[in-house]
């Protein structure tokens, strides 16, 4: 009969956590507390690195690569502290860390178990398997992710370990969720989507179908309230807006909630008078088929509608610029002109029955506007104007 190794587990992703549940709770994270920084990262990285035999020239440039005074007396106090905080959380196991012939190794009679490895297991398994394992796989990696690994530690070797583990789970969310959302798992989707909003909200897979399993789930309300914060929070980081993918599923949304309005109600609600007086700031793609539908109306009308892009130049600050630009746009146009982004400081408008030689009239005075507003800016607007028929000038 041959001994059972014993097995520790050590938690990696979130707070860092030696042994059991139980053992946690009596006391092993007290004494984890009363480290100082580099002792705890010292004893992280053995057990990152406990597959293999660790040499003392490694870990002095790991910890000492200054070469102060005696680094070699540096590394057995440090051994020692470590050691003697192994005993103290694990009084009934007899020399875990082991001195061979100058490097260092894990006692062979423990197992050490991290919950980083088994994410990476799950993940490199789930590559070779498809279907229900996949999927199954997949969903056991990012269940472990509960934060990012070793996130109190700022060394750089912990770092690069950080955004490794960091990737491997973000790239296990973006493949799980297609596979829920063809199984109409809509709560597992919508778990899955919520912790990994927080590790990358730019991500826009996971906008997207935590907005579709919520308003598969009946909560469209829930579904436009997670527009909203992904909207602004893309405007505020970024200076961009959703894209038309994102829209899309928001005016389902939408229309969902508003369901239950007799006909009346439904007759208000398109025609109620809009509050806004401003310029009518759009999605490329719902410009497009506003002049679409501008198009139709010109040929039973006969009344000239014309098309600008109206850019800030090489010399403008695109953010800054972008949004005096996007003010003085907004304010200066007639209710209801369509306006759409192109790229960072550069958009596309439709003046509703003026004629190019009207629109250029427009234009100048928007540009006008600018400067007087804006005085210390270094944009330089330029512009072309096309009638709706094509004809460029």
């Amino acid at each position: 009969m041959t001994d059972v190794k014993r097995t520790i587990h050590f938690g990696m992703l979130g707070a860092f956590s030696c042994g059991s549940a139980e053992e946690e709770k009596t006391g092993n994270s007290a004494l984890l507390g009363k480290m100082g920084k580099k002792a705890l990262s010292f004893l992280q990285y053995l057990i990152v690195n406990h597959r293999r035999h660790i040499s003392s020239e490694e870990l002095i440039e790991q910890f000492w690569a200054d070469k102060g005074s005696n680094p070699y007396n540096a590394l057995r106090n440090m051994l020692f502290k470590v050691r003697n905080l192994l005993k103290a959380m694990f009084p009934d196991q007899e020399a875990m860390l082991l001195t061979l012939s100058d490097c260092y190794a894990w006692n062979p009679e423990i197992s050490l178990e991290l919950d980083a490895e088994q994410m990476e297991t799950f993940c490199l398994k789930a590559k070779r398997a498809a279907g229900e394992e996949q999927c199954r796989l997949l969903g056991q990696a990012v269940s472990l992710y509960k934060g990012d690994f070793l996130s109190g530690n700022d060394a750089d070797w912990a770092r690069n370990q950080r955004q490794y583990y960091q990737t491997l789970y973000l790239d296990a969310c973006k493949t799980v969720l297609p596979l829920y959302y063809k199984k109409e798992q809509w709560m597992e989707a919508v778990n899955v989507c919520s912790q990994a909003y927080t590790v990358d909200f730019s991500i826009e897979d996971f906008t997207a179908y935590q907005m579709q399993a919520l308003i598969a789930l009946g909560q469209p309300e829930q579904a436009v309230e997670k527009y909203e914060a992904f909207r602004d929070k893309m405007l505020q980081e970024y200076d961009m807006p959703p894209t038309e993918r994102i829209e899309q599923l928001h005016t389902l949304a939408v229309g969902l909630h508003k369901t239950g309005m007799d006909d009346e109600d439904i007759f208000r609600l398109v025609c109620e008078d809009e509050q806004d007086s401003h310029a009518f700031f759009c999605t490329f793609s719902t410009f497009q088929s506003i002049v679409a539908l501008e198009r139709r109306h010109m040929a039973r009308s006969g009344q000239p509608s014309s098309l600008v892009i109206i850019s800030l130049g090489r010399e403008a600050v695109p953010t800054t610029d972008g949004r005096r630009l996007e003010k003085i746009l907004l304010d200066k146009l007639r209710t209801g002109d369509p306006i759409a982004r192109l790229e960072a400081g550069s958009y596309i408008l439709m003046l509703t029955g003026a004629d190019t030689e009207s629109a250029r009239l427009v234009i100048s005075r928007i540009d006008s506007a600018f400067h007087r507003t804006y005085r210390n800016s270094g944009a330089k607007l330029t512009y072309r104007v096309a009638g709706l028929g094509g004809k460029e000038s």
